[in-house]
C-alpha cells in the first residue's frame, strides 16, 4: 500500500488498511507512518468498527460475565462490561453500559433476541447484589456464579486483617534481630502450603509461632482454598462449606466474621462454582485490556468509542481477515 499524505481518501480499502495499522500498533504510530492527522486517524475507526454489538454475529451465548471498571480515577465512572464466553472458548465483547445500576443491566439483557437470550446457561460477576438481582431476573433457568478470584479476594482479606493487627504488636514485643527473622513473611503468608519452599515454610513456622491468631487465620483461609481446588458436587461443596463456617465461627479470630455472613447470604452463588467450575477470568483478561488503552489513548469516555476500541482489540483480526 503506497503511503497517502494529506486529506485522506474515503475508500474503504485504504479505511480497512488504516484499521489495520492501528491494530498492529497504535493511532500515534499509524499518524506519524501515514502523515494523517490523529482526528483522520479516529474517525476511520470510528467509520469501520461496529459501535456496538451485532447480534446476528452469534447462534449460542453459553457463558455471560459482568464486571465493572472506572474510566477516571478518583471519579465515579463507572462502566459494565458484559461479555461472552461461547462453547468454543472464544471471547466476545457485547456492552458497555453507562453506570453500573442494576435497571441498565436488566435492559441490556432484555435487548438480547429471546431465542438468543434462552441460550444462556450461566452467568458469572463478582457479588455485587445489582449484577446478581439482574442476571437472576433476565436468565432464571442459568446458573449466577460468584466468580471465584472475588470470592477468594474476599476470604484471604480475613488472613490481612490479623497480619495488620499482629505485626505491629511483633514489632514493639520482639527484639530487632527476631522481628528481622520475619521478613518475607508477606508474601509466604499468601501461598497455599504446598507451594512453599523450605526457606518460606521455616519461616512462616517462626512468625507462627509469636503469633498463634495468624496462624489460626493462614489455617482457615488454606482449608477454604482446599474445598474449592476440589472437584465436588455442588451439595457435597456446600456442605463442607457449612463445616468451615462454623470452624470459622468456632475460632480465636473474628477476621471471617464477614465472609461467614456473605456465605449465608450467598451461598447459592457461591456453590454454583462447582456445577461447572466457570468463572469470571475471561472479563478480567478484556479489564486488562481497558486498563491498557486507557493508557495508550489518555482517557477513553464514549462509551460507543470505548467499545470499538475494546473490539479491535479483542476481535480485530478476525473482523478484518488479518
Amino acid at each position: 500500500m503506497t503511503r497517502v499524505t494529506g486529506r485522506l481518501p474515503h475508500t474503504r480499502a485504504y479505511d480497512e488498511y488504516l484499521v489495520r495499522s492501528v491494530l498492529h500498533s497504535t493511532v500515534a504510530d499509524t499518524v506519524r507512518k501515514e502523515g494523517l492527522g490523529e482526528g483522520a486517524v479516529l474517525r476511520t475507526l470510528r467509520r469501520v468498527l461496529p459501535q456496538q454489538v451485532n447480534w446476528t454475529r452469534f447462534s449460542s451465548l453459553d457463558t455471560l460475565g459482568i464486571d465493572e471498571i472506572a474510566l477516571r480515577k478518583g471519579h465515579a465512572s463507572f462502566v459494565t462490561l458484559v461479555t461472552c464466553k461461547t462453547a468454543d472458548g472464544q471471547v466476545h465483547l457485547l456492552g458497555v453500559l453507562d453506570g453500573r445500576e442494576k435497571s441498565t443491566v436488566l435492559a441490556f439483557f432484555a435487548s438480547i433476541p429471546e431465542a438468543l437470550r434462552h441460550t444462556v446457561q450461566h452467568v458469572c460477576s463478582d457479588l455485587y447484589e445489582g449484577y446478581l438481582q439482574a442476571a437472576r431476573e433476565a436468565f432464571p433457568w442459568s446458573k449466577v456464579t460468584a466468580d471465584r478470584f472475588h470470592v477468594s479476594k474476599l476470604f484471604r482479606a480475613g488472613v490481612d486483617t490479623v497480619r495488620k493487627q499482629e505485626m505491629p504488636r511483633l514489632k514493639k514485643e520482639l527484639s530487632d534481630e527476631q522481628y528481622k527473622e520475619l521478613r518475607g513473611t508477606y508474601w509466604s503468608l499468601r501461598k497455599p502450603p504446598e507451594a512453599l519452599t523450605p526457606e518460606e515454610a521455616k519461616g512462616l513456622k517462626k512468625l507462627f509461632d509469636y503469633s498463634p491468631a495468624l496462624h489460626t487465620a493462614y489455617q482457615l483461609a488454606a482449608s477454604l482454598t482446599d474445598i474449592f481446588d476440589c472437584d465436588l458436587d455442588k451439595e457435597i461443596a456446600i456442605a463442607l462449606l457449612r463445616q468451615w463456617q462454623q470452624a470459622a465461627r468456632d475460632a480465636s479470630v473474628r477476621s471471617f466474621d464477614r465472609f461467614v455472613n456473605t456465605l449465608d447470604k450467598h451461598m447459592d452463588e457461591i456453590a454454583n462454582y462447582f456445577v461447572a467450575f466457570k468463572n469470571s477470568g475471561f472479563v478480567e483478561g478484556i479489564n486488562n485490556k481497558v486498563k491498557t488503552l486507557k493508557r495508550r489513548c489518555y482517557g477513553l469516555f464514549r462509551l460507543d468509542h470505548l467499545f470499538q476500541r475494546i473490539f479491535l482489540d479483542l476481535e480485530g483480526y478476525a473482523f478484518l481477515g488479518v
